[in-house]
């Protein structure tokens, strides 16, 4: 389990496919930076797509793209496409709690992608495509699970599935490659396949 603050970052947050001074497209500011503030871990599909929906949310201070939740060290981008690795496609985000709460980041996450099919999102089929949330904090595990619920109850009334998004505190990080930091930036005509339920939380 991460535990940032009795922990060196670079124990946690691994660089070994980027440049440690690489700059954020949008945010003008190396990517490695504020990863002892308030942080927070999403899977929902290709991270393309999620980088994109969170960068443009106020009080979102930074995101990359990365892998984690996996068993493999120091994968890449390959090596986590063949479903071997356990890693999952992820977004760490930065955000300043005096201007979003992490309940509020939570129902961005509920409500803008499925968390019902497994191993996939849509047509992106794979272990690294589930859905995940992954914590710094036993509290904010607590407030993942307590969302969860309510979104369940939410979900149960439209007659969708059961939730299956992973829930537990963070591992190591590895951020992605400098490709696809920022891909949406880079390519605006992009794909990317983000889509919710339509339920709101």
């Amino acid at each position: 389990m991460l535990d940032i603050k009795n922990s060196t970052n670079e124990n946690y947050f691994i660089t070994h496919l980027i440049n440690k001074n690489l700059n954020h497209k949008l945010f003008d500011k190396p990517i490695c930076s504020n990863l002892d503030k308030n942080l927070i871990i999403f899977g929902m599909g290709c991270f393309w797509g999620v980088e994109k929906l969170f960068w443009g949310i106020d009080g979102v201070k930074m995101t990359a793209v990365g892998y984690s939740g996996g068993k493999t060290e120091l994968p890449d981008y390959q090596k986590v496409c063949t479903g071997l690795t356990g890693h999952n496609e992820v977004v760490l985000i930065n955000f300043d709690n005096n201007q979003i709460s992490l309940s509020k980041l939570l129902k961005l996450f509920w409500e803008c992608h499925d968390p019902t099919q497994g191993m996939r999102q849509g047509n992106d089929i794979g272990t690294q495509y589930r859905s995940g949330i992954y914590t710094f904090s036993e509290e904010d595990l607590v407030t993942a699970n307590k969302s969860k619920s309510l979104y369940q109850e939410k979900l149960n009334k439209s007659r969708f599935g059961i939730i299956t998004t992973e829930i537990k505190r963070a591992s190591k990080f590895y951020f992605a490659e400098e490709y696809h930091q920022q891909y949406l930036i880079k390519n605006p005509n992009g794909y990317c396949a983000l889509k919710g339920t339509g339920i709101e939380m």
